[in-house]
């Protein structure tokens, strides 16, 4: 039977202002800029503070919570004030407060023009004697490679998408011609099918009177399988040479490229990390500052405020001069909480990040990841009394300069492990002993993971085998056997 029922409920909404906070706490300071010209563009109540000269003092605001973030805030109705808008002092230059970084950091970084990967391959296939049929095959064949260099699509496929797309009804037979002379281009290796046949296409590309090219080209054939798994000794009695032989041939292979179009395409990206916070070392004593793009120069515009001012002063019947007024207050009121949101989150991040520094001084005097304490995301909310999503946010996006490095925020932090003397130490130092065990150990022995864990329990770390397999599953070493070097 249906019925209607009143009932209540308690629900916990984010604001939109909160909402935006959140999303800005998250944006790296390599992304702000992107992010607040966008904020710019569409939004013309809001203005750039750096194109004019401001120099009015800057209103403090205390630090929030994104959790507690304008959670008293009324919520706007007909009613306002002209007043609340046109107080520049709330919002003139606020970024002079923050340290500037050298006039080198601001300037833009120039890219160089590059030829893509796909370009260079297509400027290889333009130089090719081809009639027009063989030549949009060829083009289709380089547009289905993957950035890695190589063909995942099946023959078929591709006949299917010439059929499509190019009106072309080309046989299996001319697919495959069109695609070894495609493979015959640089990056050698480019348009194999598998790893095998990148392999392969590398080598027969070698001087083939060389008798380690013509091993390593069995070797590959044959038993590439043994020679991914490392089963050195299986592939010595099925070649008949001896470990100095299977040497040479093993490295002849390792030069080879796995990825031969991957190697093209990194080199067109710019792979640079813009630090969000310095810290600097003055005797012994640290210094944070927040990278100076952290900090821009917002306003609200003083159009937008006369506007406002005239619209409230005129007759206020008026159904279209009543949407005027809510236009432009529902600009400004975006351009303040936008410049609010951006005050927040520099107060955010320098709290956050002094809280970490203080709670790490001595690793950030030396450098010396032994001396990283035990620390987890609650330790730092606790501290700075918010939200530990608040600090995961930050510790998940933002990076640290130090005279030893840059490094995510996330890096500093770690589970305890009790040693046999009962003190805790970061997982952090475990793991750097067991990067310095394997570092130094045999390589043609590895130490296996009951082997590493009688050592860390030898050095006062009593683990399990299996933390120890998970650390080093975490610092991207393999197993014992594929560790194993002839």
């Amino acid at each position: 039977m249906l019925k209607q029922t009143l009932q209540q409920k308690l629900l916990q909404k984010l604001s939109p202002q909160q909402i935006q906070f959140i999303k800005l706490l998250q944006v790296p300071t390599a992304s702000l800029d992107t992010r607040i010209k966008e904020e710019l563009e569409e939004n013309p109540a809001l203005e750039d503070g750096s194109l004019t000269n401001m120099s009015d003092p800057v209103e403090e605001y205390p630090d929030k919570d994104p959790d507690d973030y304008d959670k008293n805030e009324e919520s706007f109705d007909d009613e306002f004030s002209v007043e609340d808008y046109i107080q520049e002092d709330d919002y003139k230059d606020y970024g002079s407060n923050y340290s500037a970084d050298d006039e080198d950091e601001q300037r833009e970084i120039p890219i160089a023009i590059q030829d893509s990967f796909f370009e260079k391959l297509q400027s290889q296939l333009d130089l090719l004697a081809l009639s027009d049929r063989q030549y949009l095959i060829g083009n289709q064949l380089i547009g289905s490679l993957d950035d890695d260099g190589y063909l995942r699509r099946p023959i078929l496929s591709l006949i299917d998408d010439l059929a499509f797309s190019q009106n072309v009804m080309a046989e299996e037979h001319e697919v495959e011609e069109m695609l070894h002379v495609i493979q015959a281009f640089e990056p050698a290796g480019i348009g194999a099918r598998d790893l095998q046949e990148c392999l392969l296409i590398q080598l027969r590309k070698k001087d083939q009177n060389n008798p380690v090219v013509r091993q390593a080209i069995r070797v590959v054939q044959n038993y590439l399988d043994e020679f991914t798994k490392k089963h050195y000794d299986k592939i010595e009695k099925q070649l008949d040479v001896n470990s100095e032989e299977l040497k040479e041939i093993v490295n002849e292979i390792l030069k080879l490229n796995p990825k031969p179009g991957d190697s093209a395409s990194v080199a067109g990206k710019q792979l640079q990390i813009i630090p969000d916070f310095h810290i600097s070392n003055d005797d012994g004593v640290l210094h944070l500052t927040l990278n100076g793009r952290n900090a821009p120069e917002l306003r609200v515009s003083r159009s937008y405020q006369d506007m406002f001012e005239h619209y409230e002063k005129a007759e206020k019947n008026d159904k279209k001069m009543k949407e005027a007024v809510q236009f432009v207050k529902q600009k400004l009121d975006s351009a303040k909480w936008f410049i609010d949101a951006i005050k927040q989150r520099q107060q955010t991040l320098l709290k956050t990040m002094n809280a970490i520094m203080e709670f790490q001084y001595d690793y950030f005097l030396t450098g010396d990841d032994r001396m990283l304490k035990p620390m987890i995301l609650k330790d730092i909310a606790e501290e700075i009394d918010m939200d530990i999503s608040t600090v995961s946010r930050v510790a998940n996006s933002k990076y640290v300069q130090t005279e030893f490095g840059t490094f995510l925020l996330k890096s500093f932090f770690s589970e305890a492990i009790q040693t046999d003397s009962g003190e805790e130490v970061s997982n952090k130092e475990v793991k750097k002993i067991l990067e310095e065990c394997i570092s130094n150990e045999d390589k043609r022995k590895p130490l296996a993971d009951e082997k590493l864990t009688e050592i860390l329990k030898e050095k006062g770390y009593t683990i399990a085998r299996r933390t120890v397999a998970k650390y080093r599953e975490a610092l991207n070493i393999p197993v014992a056997r594929l560790r194993k070097e002839l």
